[in-house]
């Protein structure tokens, strides 16, 4: 889909997304994939940290290798576009300014600033690059219904060595790896949906 076609509602997103392995051998458009990130940039975050990084593949050859490293599963060469999707939240620290409300008045920034690396320092690496992942998890869904809603397909990923794709990114130790997710038009149609009913997932008190 270019940017002049109609997107779908988040209802029809939601009710038409399927896993798809397998693409078109269409490259996407570059305003597609801005318009995209545009809406996936809006995602909310506690604090308003915002650690997500998103990683956009379309070279072939960093693609094959982003496929061995993902046990050779083939919709990652298949796809026209791959997103890694990350968490940095030592990146968040060292720039935690630039998440307090410019409408605060300066020693109210200050005091956020404050509050927010104190809470964080008390913390290992380990820990809050954790905490960080959980935020990040809410932008990758973010991300499969932007991608959706634009007229594309996805397919989420967790099965792959970390270790190498953060070699191949040049990506930091402490970053985490929330998934990776090809996208692109579909060539292939998706597995009907199979899901618990309401009564399964939900208890209203």
């Amino acid at each position: 889909m270019n940017t002049t076609e109609q997107s779908l509602s988040v209802q029809q997103a939601i009710e038409t997304r399927h896993s798809i392995r397998k693409y078109k051998q269409e490259p996407i458009p570059q305003q597609d994939l801005n318009k995209i990130f545009e809406l996936v940039r809006l995602s909310p975050s506690a604090w308003n940290l915002q650690p997500w990084r998103f990683h956009v593949v379309t070279d072939n050859d960093l693609k094959e290798k982003l496929e061995a490293a993902a046990y050779g599963q083939k919709q990652v060469t298949s796809a026209p576009a791959v997103v890694v999707v990350t968490s940095d939240m030592e990146d968040v620290l060292a720039n935690i300014a630039d998440t307090v409300h410019p409408g605060l008045p300066p020693e109210r920034k200050q005091e956020e600033v404050a509050n927010l690396s104190g809470f964080f320092n008390g913390m290992t690496v380990e820990d809050r690059a954790q905490w960080g992942l959980t935020q990040t998890n809410i932008a990758f869904g973010f991300l499969m219904l932007a991608v959706q809603g634009y007229g594309y397909s996805s397919n989420p990923m967790l099965g792959f060595d970390q270790d190498k794709v953060r070699e191949l990114l040049n990506l930091p130790g402490h970053v985490k790896l929330a998934g990776i997710l090809p996208i692109g038009k579909a060539d292939s149609e998706g597995y009907p949906h199979h899901r618990f009913d309401l009564e399964k997932i939900a208890t209203f008190h």
